[in-house]
Parts: C-alpha cells; structure tokens; sequence
C-alpha cells in the first residue's frame, strides 16, 4: 500500500523484454535505503516487486497485464519515473490510499500557468472518468492529486510548484500518456451495492389476506410492505 507521495524520481537503466512481458531495472537512491528482494516499489503508480537491487539500481519484472495496461510499454533506457516505498505502519498518511494497481492510461490534452500552480487537463475513458469526483483523489503516475474540475470526457488538476519540483511532471507534455489509479474506495463502494443479491433462504410464511377495507398503511407495515 502507498500514499502517492513521491520520495524521489529515478532513472529506467535498462528494459528488455521476455515474450509479452519486461524486466526492468531503476538506477535510484533514497527508496533503496533499506529496501530488500521482495519489497514493494511504486513506479511511475505501479506497484513492482524489487527481484535484485545493488547499491543504487533495483530490477524487477513486469507481468503482460501489467504492460497493457500502464504507460511502461513505451519505457526505456533514460524514462524518469515517480518513485515510492510502500508505506510504513507508524508513517504519516500524507497522501490517499493508494494500491499501486493501475486502473489505465489518460492523455495529457492541456498544460497551463495559474500563478503559482499548473493546471494538467487529463482526457481518460468512461471506465476510469465514472470514478473521478470533484474534490476526490487520484492517482496520476503515483501521485497523489485532487481532482479540480471534471466533465464527461476529462478530468484536470492543479499542482503546486512542491509537487512540480519533486516528480516527473514537468517533463510532461501534451499527448503523453499517465498511468491512472482511481480512488479504491468508490470502486468498492460500487462493487457492494451492484453485486449479486445475498442469498437468502424460503422460509414458509402463512397466508396473509386482504383487509377487507383495502390495503392500509397500517396493513403494509405489518406485511413488510413498507
């Protein structure tokens, strides 16, 4: 689990592809601190298991569904990429939840000037835009962001020059692709209240019959009408 919150960008040394899917290799530093073959990363939002690391690069393998869904298909030798550690229990929450498993790609349409900030207008599919809400979170290669304004076919934010300073975002340009991770929680939300019924069990009930001055609110209360 990660918070959005990027610790660092690094630098793709290497891709090499194996059939469908890739093994990728990240030249960094402050994520390998004290990270060990198994732990998690969070690169460009993509949650990839560290396979073997040196003193300041760490490889890891990327499964087909992984590459079809995400921006890393078009990686290679030089990509900047958002770097996060999974977050630790006694961490600060400083972002969202954020699961590392990327819902697909958007498009950068419009980059823009706002005094201190910039605006990034992101057009996606129906699929992911259903999850976007004004004033919720989202996950833009890793980062934690808020929706500022959204329509029927893109969504924008606007970031402050921190975020700008410290990710990959400025290297962004118009008609480049952003992995993106909706918010976990309404996609839950709509999980329970949209699937399958519970079952229930048939249990004999005897024969209730029709007042005789018609149906009542008082009737329906005592049928289970109401």
């Amino acid at each position: 689990m990660f918070t959005g919150i990027i610790e660092e960008v690094g630098s793709v040394r290497f891709v090499r592809r194996q059939g469908n899917a890739l093994a990728i290799a990240i030249a960094a530093r402050t994520v390998l601190n004290d990270a060990k073959i198994g732990d998690s990363i969070c690169v460009n939002g993509i949650c990839l298991t560290v396979t073997s690391r040196t003193s300041d690069t760490f490889t890891a393998d990327v499964m087909y569904e992984t590459v079809s869904r995400t921006s890393l298909k078009g990686a290679g030798a030089g990509t900047r990429v958002n770097l996060e550690r999974a977050m630790p229990l006694n961490g600060r929450f400083g972002g969202h939840i954020v699961s590392g498993h990327i819902d697909g790609t958007g498009t950068i349409t419009d980059i823009r000037n706002d005094g201190i900030a910039v605006w990034y207008t992101i057009q996606a599919a129906p699929s992911i835009l259903r999850y976007i809400v004004e004033k919720g979170s989202v996950a833009i290669d890793g980062i934690s962001l808020t929706v500022a304004r959204t329509d029927g076919q893109s969504f924008a934010v606007s970031v402050i020059p921190h975020t700008i300073q410290n990710t990959i975002l400025p290297f962004k340009k118009i008609g480049n692709p952003v992995n993106l991770e909706n918010d976990v929680i309404g996609k839950y939300v709509e999980k329970l209240l949209g699937g399958d019924p519970p079952i229930t069990v048939d249990v004999p009930q005897p024969p209730v019959s029709t007042p005789a001055g018609g149906i009542t609110k008082e009737f329906l209360y005592r049928t289970g009408g109401i």
